[in-house]
């Protein structure tokens, strides 16, 4: 099977939620024998990491990237919000990525054309005039769920009016645009509802991310530490750090002052990295986030918006680390709370599992050795992979 991935930035090397999310349907397809070429959007917030990219990794997949502004333009948003477009979906349109686009669609043909995103459908039509391969959309998150929920938490009346104006217009664009495709792969079942309770009307299959199991670390982890990794330039991220150290860590460092709370991700912004606050680190991007992983305890994901599924929290279960994380950050995991993890909504309930933590060190082994278990029976690449080769064959006319 010929398989043409096209990704919204380069998924490779994978260091974040999804490029780790775009990479694992790579490595499964590859793995299953099947041709992958992937074409991805490079920009200045995601570019392309030549010297870290493996000749092995440019021969099995020909990957290739275009480079795609994405900065803000106000004229053109302002054009976007006269017209009633999503302004987000606009920005990813690019007359140098459709040629590129166009060229390898004459040049070969395919079995499967898969998108890793929403913001791909422009280039549907193009696809259509040029091939007749079916062709699936990877839907990450519901994506405007997550600007909705950051237009409620924005104090500033204008923005959060501009903010929530964004999310609108971008989920039309999702329900408009969903029947586009011959078949939705979404991330979690909650996502796949909602796709259908909106009138998508075409196939629709679950496939988490995959990710095997880790080696139990050699060295043992840090006493009395906490850590939070995730990319820093995505909102959510930073929204939920913001909050579990306004609210929450004050009356952590309280209660449990010999705790000590490591922040790691790239891009960490300035003010984050400037920060002086009693027990917390700020390590910023780290070079290998499995060792970072192994190095601690107890993994904290403040998460108050989002949809989809978090990635770094299926590391951290993978490593058999506790999780301690809101309803919103367990969310897509089919994991029980105290059994497979830790969910806290509030500052008091944080402190509290915490202290659960510290307090009974059988009960941390417990709860990492069933998220390590639980990651292992879910989300094994093989498995997964078999499943979307299983879901493209019912889908189309390959026999």
């Amino acid at each position: 099977m010929k398989v043409l991935q096209l990704c919204i930035k380069p998924p490779f090397p994978p260091v974040d939620g999804g490029t780790l999310a775009m990479n694992s349907i790579t490595q499964g397809l590859l793995a299953a024998g099947c041709q992958v070429k992937v074409l991805a959007m490079s920009t200045a917030k995601h570019p392309v990491l030549d010297d870290r990219i493996p000749d092995s990794y440019r021969q099995s997949t020909r990957f290739e990237t275009v480079f795609v502004d994405l900065a803000p333009h106000p004229l053109d948003a302002a054009f976007a919000m006269l017209c009633g477009d999503s302004y987000h979906v606009r920005r990813f349109e690019s007359k140098a990525f459709a040629h590129r686009l166009r060229q390898i669609l004459d040049a070969e043909q395919f079995d499967i054309i898969h998108l890793e995103s929403i913001f791909l459908t422009p280039y549907v039509p193009v696809i259509r005039a040029h091939s007749q391969a079916p062709v699936f959309l990877r839907a990450h998150n519901v994506e405007h769920h997550i600007w909705l929920h950051m237009a409620r938490s924005e104090r500033n009346p204008f923005k959060r009016w501009y903010i929530k104006h964004l999310a609108l217009t971008l989920g039309a664009y999702e329900r408009e645009r969903i029947n586009d495709f011959d078949g939705v792969v979404s991330i979690t079942d909650n996502d796949a509802t909602y796709f259908r309770s909106e009138g998508c009307r075409k196939p629709i299959v679950t496939i988490p991310f995959a990710l095997d199991p880790v080696l139990p670390a050699s060295q043992p982890a840090e006493p009395g530490s906490l850590f939070h990794l995730g990319s820093m330039d995505w909102l959510p991220n930073q929204e939920g750090v913001r909050w579990f150290l306004d609210s929450v860590w004050p009356l952590v460092h309280s209660q449990l002052p010999s705790l000590t709370l490591y922040l790691a991700g790239r891009r960490m912004p300035d003010d984050l990295l400037n920060l002086r606050l009693d027990g917390v680190k700020i390590v910023g991007e780290v070079p290998d986030a499995m060792q970072f992983i192994a190095s601690k305890q107890i993994n904290v994901v403040p998460l108050l918006s989002g949809s989809g599924i978090r990635v770094k929290i299926l590391e951290a279960m993978s490593a058999g680390k506790v999780v301690v994380t809101t309803s919103c950050g367990a969310q897509g995991i089919p994991c029980t709370d105290g059994q497979h993890l830790l969910i806290a909504d509030t500052p008091q309930q944080f402190a509290a599992q915490l202290r659960r933590c510290v307090d009974n060190p059988d009960l941390c082994r417990t709860l990492g050795d069933n998220a390590r278990r639980l990651v292992a029976e879910n989300y094994g690449l093989e498995a997964l992979t078999q499943k979307l080769l299983a879901f493209y064959e019912k889908h189309s006319n390959l026999e």
